[in-house]
């Protein structure tokens, strides 16, 4: 432990701070990169590219399909991975509070170190087999996408998950509850927005389904894939909205600045009760 804080009384208050971050980010990614969960992800992504590509010559379809997976299984995945870390690391997260350490600095560690690994577990499976099958230039805007996405979602949900962990200290009703926010919005959220149309489709709707694209990532996941490739059958209404009242260039600038902002809030709300928080 002294190694740690060596440098704690030698630099300034910001030197001092980001160093004790990286030291925490190093840390938390060797951890991270150990578990088997983390090689698993990485080949369950390596294998559904894969089997695509080789059942699958088109590459359009191959993309939609994984459009399909990502927006599903990465929301799943980051939300549960991030909560059991987080409850796992709290013996860690004690200890390390003991020491003359700013907890914003810590929580930030452990947030980086764990989105970052599950990132880049996700990159290397999904990139390796358009790589190993040469199709990288054959829709390179198309594949870039499809990783911004992937990454995107995994920083939104592990800051969802973080924000569950800090405010819910029993971790069955957290994983509980992590489990039941991916539902509503993988799962129940569409069906919510169908019935908003079916009962007031008499009214203007157009500014009501905007908000309600913006208030679930995955929904603008999807959004921002779609209109890329201009798939009008699977954009389904929201998506249409965003498209006309936007355009494709403006829409999917947007639907970015939405997913950015959907990992800056809750981040900087889990942060602020971690502060808090008494361990």
């Amino acid at each position: 432990m002294n190694s740690w804080l060596s440098f704690y009384h030698r630099d300034t208050e910001s030197q001092r701070k980001m160093k004790l971050v990286k030291k925490i980010l190093l840390y938390e990614i060797h951890n991270t990169i150990r578990s088997k969960w983390v090689i698993l992800y990485t080949f369950f992504f390596f294998l559904v590219g894969y089997g695509l590509f080789t059942f699958s010559g088109n590459v359009n379809k191959a993309y939609i399909s994984l459009m399909n997976i990502i927006i599903i299984v990465i929301p799943l995945v980051s939300i549960i991975f991030g909560s059991i870390y987080f409850y796992n690391s709290r013996e860690f997260i004690e200890m390390m509070l003991s020491q003359p350490i700013h907890r914003k600095s810590l929580f930030l560690g452990i947030f980086l170190g764990t989105a970052i690994p599950l990132s880049a577990g996700f990159a290397l499976g999904f990139s390796v087999p358009f790589i190993l099958f040469g199709k990288v230039s054959e829709q390179i805007d198309g594949f870039v996408l499809l990783l911004l996405i992937g990454v995107l979602l995994t920083f939104i949900f592990i800051a969802l998950s973080f924000l569950i962990s800090v405010k819910q200290d029993d971790k069955s009703k957290g994983l509980g509850l992590a489990i039941l926010i991916w539902l509503v919005l993988a799962v129940v959220y569409d069906g919510f927005v169908l019935l908003i149309i079916y009962n007031f489709q008499d009214y203007p709707l157009e500014n009501a389904m905007i908000i309600l694209s913006a208030l679930n990532p995955i929904d603008l996941g999807r959004i921002l894939f779609l209109m890329k490739f201009d798939i009008a059958a699977l954009m389904g209404y929201t998506g249409a909205v965003f498209q006309r009242f936007f355009g494709s260039s403006s829409g999917m600038i947007i639907s970015v600045i939405c997913l950015l902002i959907w990992i800056i809030v809750p981040f900087l709300l889990s942060s602020r009760f971690f502060k808090k928080k008494d361990f």
